[in-house]
């Protein structure tokens, strides 16, 4: 009996101290690409971004008792940073030397894999482009990106860490799309 004790101890001792994960790295999304493309005549430089400090912004982000870190030095402003910097380089649009300069503010960043059938990511950055040093668009973005979840950690986990990414994303189209954020390109 001590010996099956023993293993169970263990076992929940395994368990409960949980481990961490690294969020894959982001791949541009040709659609934004496209989309950034179809913006017009442009070059734009990608610029400082921030995280807000704050409980609805985890960094790193807990997903059922895992830790899940930004492979861009442990920080998710840089995740988004690297995002925009990946879709504007696969447009042909991105430049060190532009006047055109896209930064912003991380304000929530967290996943919800606790459902047994349903997940969700949720993220929300303020966006602000600069043209010569001069603020020409300040918004914020939002999006709550829901994905197939699992009551198995085993399933549930990898999942809600696969579709970070696509969360991402998701936001950015919601920025590329927006006519103001267009006009302010051109």
């Amino acid at each position: 009996m001590s010996r099956i004790t023993t293993v169970v101890a263990l076992a929940m001792a395994l368990l409960s101290t949980g481990c961490s994960l690294m969020a894959p790295q982001y791949t541009a999304s040709v659609e934004n690409a496209q989309a950034l493309k179809d913006a017009g005549n442009f070059t734009a430089k990608v610029g400082e971004f921030s995280s807000k400090d704050d409980p609805a912004n985890a960094n790193p982000i807990t997903v059922r008792g895992s830790s899940l870190a930004s492979p861009y030095q442990n920080s998710y402003a840089n995740y988004l940073a690297e995002a925009i910097k990946q879709e504007l380089s696969l447009a042909s649009k991105l430049s060190p030397d532009a006047n055109l300069e896209i930064s912003g503010v991380l304000l929530k960043n967290d996943i919800d894999a606790s459902g047994i059938n349903v997940g969700f990511a949720s993220i929300e950055a303020r966006f602000v482009v600069k043209k010569n040093g001069k603020v020409r668009y300040d918004q914020v973005k939002s999006v709550k990106h829901e994905f197939p979840s699992s009551f198995a950690g085993a399933v549930a986990i990898p999942r809600a860490v696969q579709e970070y990414a696509f969360a991402v994303q998701k936001l950015l189209v919601q920025l590329y799309t927006d006519k103001a954020f267009i006009e302010t390109l051109k």
